[in-house]
């Protein structure tokens, strides 16, 4: 398992619809064998509450990043099942506009018209420049940007996917490299 060599601070599971979909008993699995310093992010696209909620409260994931059309409502909603912290996702186009909803963290991606996130692309990042909240950035990140990245941004934390990939599928090497980059910022 990559991540307990490199030791990010934060582990993705995928349950949404994606090339990197995850099943809840295949994550279970993976978060018993995860450094118990490495939290999890669950990710999910329109996925009932409910279930959100179940995922969260069995212990497979320490904070719920959401992909798509989830309001306020529903982050409300889920926080009356599970005291789950909440990451948003926002797909940033030529400015920011932010969601009705209420997450205790937006994560910035690129936007584009036929995915939730996972393009490997990236976004103007003047576009977030100064934005006042700690957020998440994402789209794009890889070795070669991300201390650009942080330096010009500050954001709370980067969040990697196909930046750290090779031939689609995690790369040992990319991922010590970028966590090495990112701690060498910070």
């Amino acid at each position: 398992m990559y991540a307990n060599v490199c030791l990010p601070d934060y582990a993705g599971f995928v349950f949404a619809p994606s090339k990197r979909r995850i099943g809840i008993e295949r994550a279970a699995e993976l978060r018993r064998l995860l450094d118990p310093g490495i939290e999890c992010v669950g990710v999910f696209v329109n996925e009932n509450v409910h279930k959100v909620a179940e995922v969260f409260k069995a212990g497979i994931i320490d904070i719920v990043q959401l992909h798509g059309d989830e309001d306020a409502e529903y982050i409300r909603t889920l926080r009356s099942m599970a005291d789950a912290p909440v990451i948003k996702a926002v797909r940033v186009g030529e400015e920011l506009v932010l969601p009705d909803s209420e997450p205790d963290y937006f994560m910035f991606d690129a936007f584009s018209e036929d995915l939730r996130g996972g393009g490997g692309k990236t976004f103007r990042w003047d576009a977030v420049k100064g934005y006042p909240r700690d957020y998440f950035l994402a789209g794009g990140i890889n070795c070669g940007n991300v201390e650009a990245a942080i330096r010009m941004l500050d954001p709370f934390c980067v969040d990697v996917s196909s930046g750290v990939e090779t031939d689609g599928k995690k790369d040992l090497d990319k991922m010590s490299e970028i966590v090495r980059r990112v701690r060498g910022v910070k």
